[in-house]
């Protein structure tokens, strides 16, 4: 990417997160990052893999979760703190894209003891399937591989599993369409030996189509970086030590 729109999106990814609470239009965010409108609207995308919309909308559901998870604050209050004149769309639009109620999450302590019902969707007879893989200086522990619409992890997935760390993953049953594979873990030693830190992978979209019987999606887990869209769907805490064995729904 070049260095001028890392910079420009940056500052425009910054001036979301300063003002959460504040209504915030693509006008703003353009002269943020010193773009017109049209210009910063494409190269944000193609940074990030989300519209600046989008992407504000995720920072809000994020910092709702932290709140929540680690204040007393009221529901209504953190509502208002991150956008929402309503808690009734607030709480709605939580619920729907982490999984779990505002309250819910909080009585969790963040972390969802397991992850929220696949989607209604028919599945087609299809398995995608691939391998995980990480730098070798990395050591990554549970890994959850997800399928989504977006490349955001948020909503109920079409298809997911929680493997023992990184290696080969298999996906039953997929429904038809265009799906993202996306992966997150904790891990170390790629950048730090001694900080655990978020680690993600996307690949995709992998397109499902009927009478396939797989179709392949290698990912590459890499540290999480600023212009990754947040982790919106509540997970298991996977800084625990590795499952006894995959878990797939």
């Amino acid at each position: 990417m070049d260095e001028i729109v890392r910079q420009a999106v940056a500052r425009a990814i910054v001036t979301m997160r300063d003002n959460l609470g504040e209504r915030l239009t693509i006008d703003d965010l353009a002269r943020a990052a010193m773009f017109s409108k049209f210009h910063f609207t494409r190269v944000f995308l193609r940074a990030t893999g989300l519209s600046p919309g989008r992407f504000l909308s995720a920072l809000r559901l994020a910092e709702a979760k932290r709140l929540l998870a680690t204040t007393a604050i009221s529901v209504a209050d953190i509502s208002h703190q991150v956008g929402y004149n309503s808690v009734g769309t607030f709480s709605a639009r939580f619920s729907g894209s982490v999984g779990v109620s505002p309250s819910g999450y909080r009585q969790l302590r963040g972390m969802a003891p397991r992850v929220a019902d696949r989607q209604t969707r028919p599945g087609s007879g299809t398995t995608v399937r691939g391998q995980l893989r990480v730098a070798p200086s990395a050591q990554v522990g549970p890994v959850f591989v997800g399928l989504f619409a977006a490349r955001i992890a948020e909503g109920a997935p079409a298809r997911f599993a929680v493997l023992p760390g990184p290696g080969p993953y298999a996906l039953a049953d997929v429904p038809l369409g265009s799906w993202y594979v996306l992966t997150y873990a904790y891990g170390c030693g790629e950048v730090d030996n001694h900080t655990l830190r978020p680690y993600t992978g996307l690949t995709g979209p992998v397109t499902v189509h009927q009478g396939v019987t797989a179709s392949l999606a290698d990912v590459r887990l890499r540290p999480r970086h600023g212009f990754d869209p947040p982790v919106l769907l509540a997970l298991p805490d996977l800084r625990q030590p590795a499952v006894a064995r995959p878990v797939a729904v």
